[in-house]
């Protein structure tokens, strides 16, 4: 699962629609609507606020939006209620971190989207998130050693 703290106009269609389909999940993940990923450390920043659900909501409604600018609009009805929610802190080191993967990402999955963002200087972020200085935030460290602990767990060879 990741949810960019970048905004979601740098990633690429396949990015974007993942990013839509995994939202989704941590919507009903945080809504308890199913029994996995409830500990997943990219749900950390969501569930440290005072209403979660309305935060996810609030997030997934800006990936719609995103998808309406490019002419192919996602189902909105899917969207829970975004009420009021609180925009969220996160450090640029955490933004400037989310760049470099990204643009990992896309010199083998897109790299004709790689050239569209690889000039970008400041990146900005989903504006549900207001950013600070810092370093890579803890939950992110988390994140890595949390898939790195589950995929050695599931692919472990037999004694």
């Amino acid at each position: 699962m990741r949810l960019w703290t970048l905004h979601p106009k740098y990633l690429d269609p396949r990015g974007l629609v993942a990013l839509w389909r995994e939202a989704l999940l941590a919507q009903a993940v945080l809504k308890g609507q199913t029994s996995g990923y409830k500990h997943h450390p990219q749900l950390i920043r969501f569930r440290n606020t005072s209403s979660p659900t309305e935060s996810i909501a609030s997030y997934l409604q800006e990936v719609f939006d995103e998808s309406c600018r490019r002419g192919y609009c996602f189902d909105e009805s899917k969207i829970a209620s975004t009420g009021n929610a609180v925009a969220m802190t996160v450090t640029r080191g955490q933004l400037d971190y989310e760049v470099a993967h990204l643009k990992k990402k896309l010199q083998t999955r897109a790299p004709s989207w790689l050239v569209r963002i690889q000039t970008i200087k400041r990146p900005i972020s989903h504006p549900l998130f207001r950013i600070v200085p810092g370093p890579v935030e803890e939950w992110e460290v988390n994140s890595y050693n949390f898939i790195y602990r589950n995929y050695s767990a599931a692919n472990r060879l037999p004694g």
